[in-house]
């Protein structure tokens, strides 16, 4: 393994792009090729609009990043074209255990997907730098994308119909207009300091240690979580199983350290056989010590400017809800960014992904730090409770949901997203507007794929006329598992749901019409 600048370790040396010939005119420009830009490069460049990615380094950079992909992230990159491939790298898991002290069996564990019958498990663990090349390999195949490596953005002008980017690269410059600049481009994005702009939050006075280590053997695919275990006392740790025989491992350490010499690997070492036995045979593959924050840019949408990911906000690594947070984020922008600029939509509908980013935002923050308060208890009444709780937990279920150790990343829902159509009907169950479609079994297939990335009613017994735009999904006369369905959308004949193009539900009935559908889908585009 390579490194790139400043010790960054190289996973894929791609190279500084030509400067010649460069120039945007009716392009979206986004900034940053981390997993969150290349997504938004990889939606936008499959509706057909012309792309360009700025992206100062000219590798993909390897190290410890993020390594747990939720469901709701694999089901959007299922509609990128890249979910198989994904899963097939990547590490499967849906338990999780919690241990706590001396004892060596955990005093309980969990299954994150308890509704079955789904294309997808809760989560995958797969290296940042996989999900990026195969990324880069997708977006590659598109013409009307184009990613510039080794090229840094040292500038950005906005006005009423664009925005112009300056760009520095092999020593020389050039600027790029474009209709919509897309900010992807990290905790310390320099479009958002170019704006003057900054965060809200909180900083966590915590270290932790991450050690990548490569060791072969059988364990579990599992995450394993422990409080004041006795190899780290007092303290916390987290284990998780990666591809190619990598495994994660997190050891809380505390606020006032030496925080160089705790990488030094003699002192990595003694954690790590501390945990996994003083004869495991291990090597090195990346020690980093991080504090971190829990915050966001008070707005996400700037006129043309549009902020998702880091640069828009930070949360805590437990419960893996930044890079998934940004994924979601892609998936909410790129379908209305769409509609906006094929006419579909006005501008305004823009509005709508800030409010519901925003939404998302604040729930990720919420329980990143509701999970560090519980797990650095910072005074004795806080250590006091949190003990109690996970004594109780290791007897009465009732006490387990107080458990935090990172609660883990899901979609989140919208109920009073703008874009809703409110129901006018009496539901004992299914799934409500503003929330994420569930998937089930469809013929030999799966729902989540059937209703692809458009507008789609999906229904039972459809007898009236096409909606305008709608695409029609009837569940009558299908060979599937009716069952399922009837579980997850009490989708009696008649009933029907409209999705978004981003499989939230934008309005459903027990009585579905034509005219109903059209309202409906005439809200969820702002109008």
């Amino acid at each position: 393994m390579s490194q790139g600048s400043r010790s960054t370790p190289v996973w894929r040396r791609i190279g500084t792009s030509s400067v010649e010939g460069q120039s945007g005119g009716d392009a979206v420009v986004i900034v940053g090729g981390g997993p969150v830009g290349l997504t938004v490069a990889l939606d936008l460049g499959r509706r057909g609009h012309h792309v360009i990615v700025v992206n100062r380094l000219d590798y993909i950079p390897a190290g410890s990043r993020a390594i747990c992909f939720s469901k709701r992230s694999i089901e959007i990159f299922d509609r990128l074209g890249i979910g198989e491939a994904l899963v097939s790298k990547g590490v499967a898991w849906n338990v999780g255990k919690v241990f706590w002290g001396d004892e060596p069996e955990p005093i309980y564990q969990f299954d994150l997907l308890p509704l079955k019958d789904q294309h997808r498990p809760a989560f995958i663990n797969i290296q940042q730098y996989h999900v990026e090349e195969l990324l880069v390999q997708a977006v590659s195949s598109l013409k009307n994308v184009e990613l510039r490596w080794g090229h840094r953005a040292v500038g950005v002008k906005t006005n009423s119909s664009g925005v112009t980017l300056d760009v520095l690269a092999q020593e020389s410059s050039y600027s790029l207009t474009a209709d919509y600049l897309i900010a992807c481009d990290g905790s310390r994005s320099s479009v958002r300091e170019f704006l003057g702009l900054d965060f809200q939050g909180r900083v966590f006075e915590e270290n932790f240690l991450i050690a990548d280590i490569r060791m072969r053997g059988e364990r579990p695919a599992e995450r394993w979580f422990w409080f004041d275990p006795p190899f780290n006392r007092g303290q916390s740790a987290l284990m998780h199983k990666q591809p190619d025989d990598v495994w994660r491992l997190d050891f809380q350490l505390g606020w006032d350290i030496d925080r160089a010499a705790a990488v030094q690997p003699q002192n990595v070492e003694k954690y790590v056989r501390a945990m996994l036995g003083p004869d495991v045979q291990f090597e090195r593959e990346w020690y980093s010590v991080y504090i971190f924050q829990c915050c966001r840019m008070s707005r996400f949408v700037h006129d043309r400017v549009i902020f998702a990911g880091d640069s828009a906000h930070l949360v805590s690594p437990f419960g893996a809800r930044g890079c998934n947070g940004g994924i979601a984020d892609a998936d909410n922008l790129c379908w209305k960014l769409h509609a906006v600029r094929t006419g579909q939509a006005g501008p305004h509908l823009l509005e709508s992904y800030n409010s519901e980013a925003v939404v998302t935002a604040d729930e990720n923050i919420l329980q990143s730090s509701r999970s560090t308060d519980f797990m650095t208890p910072k005074t004795p009444t806080s250590r006091a409770f949190r003990d109690a709780v996970l004594e109780l937990a290791a007897e009465f279920s009732f006490a387990r949901p107080f458990v935090n150790s990172g609660r883990l990343s899901t979609a989140v829902a919208y109920p009073d997203s703008p874009l809703n159509t409110a129901d006018v009907d009496t539901w004992s169950g299914g799934i409500s507007p503003g929330s994420p479609a569930v998937d089930a079994p469809w013929e030999d297939g799966w729902l989540l794929d059937r209703l692809g990335e458009r507008f789609v009613l999906l229904t039972s017994d459809w007898h009236g006329t096409q909606p305008p735009n709608v695409d029609i999904l009837d569940v009558a006369g299908v060979a599937t598992d009716s069952t399922a369905l009837q579980e997850r959308y009490e989708l009696n004949a008649g009933a029907g749901y409209l999705f978004r193009p981003d499989q939230y539900v934008a309005a459903r009935w027990k009585r579905v019409s034509a005219a109903r559908v059209a309202a409906a889908y005439q809200r969820a585009l702002g109008h």
